[in-house]
């Protein structure tokens, strides 16, 4: 009885491991403020906005995907159009604001000149643990690309 017991717990607690597998935002908005650092990742110089978005991480197999549309500056002489940012990147950031944390990369992606923007691929082996996660839109590739908008609306679940 005890070797069915303890054979059911470890079931039980590698199926609860594997369930939280995929991570999803229902929305991707702008970034609103001009000096709101997320992770060590500058924000943008001016405030962005969306008209709408998603994004998505699979954590066992790297699967990635986003799709940002009407990504634009709200404010400045380029107000309502991309401004000078003609690509972006999406980041997944694991363990945001500890000593574990860990940041993925997308390849950069072209943004149209009405902010729409997209990618499905992977981002390569990714951590095992996924603590506090944050998805970010970037503005151009390296460490020093300001993010312009967020993931919103977090969930997980099963793959």
């Amino acid at each position: 009885m005890k070797i069915v017991c303890s054979t059911l717990f470890l079931v039980l607690f590698a199926s609860a491991s594997f369930a939280q597998s995929v991570l999803r935002w229902q929305q991707i908005v702008g970034n609103i403020s001009v000096n709101s650092p997320v992770a060590g990742i500058p924000s943008g110089g001016a405030p962005w906005t969306t008209t709408a978005g998603t994004a998505s991480v699979n954590l066992s197999t790297g699967a990635a995907t986003f799709q940002v549309q009407g990504l634009v500056l709200n404010g400045t002489n380029a107000s309502g159009t991309p401004g000078p940012v003609q690509n972006v990147v999406g980041t997944l950031v694991c363990n945001a604001g500890t000593t574990a944390q860990t940041i993925f990369n997308t390849p950069m992606v072209p943004l149209s000149a009405q902010g729409d923007a997209q990618f499905s691929g992977s981002l390569g082996n990714l951590t095992a643990s996924c603590a506090t996660p944050v998805f970010l839109s970037r503005a151009g590739s390296g460490a020093a690309a300001p993010w312009i908008a967020t993931g919103a609306v977090h969930t997980t679940s099963a793959s």
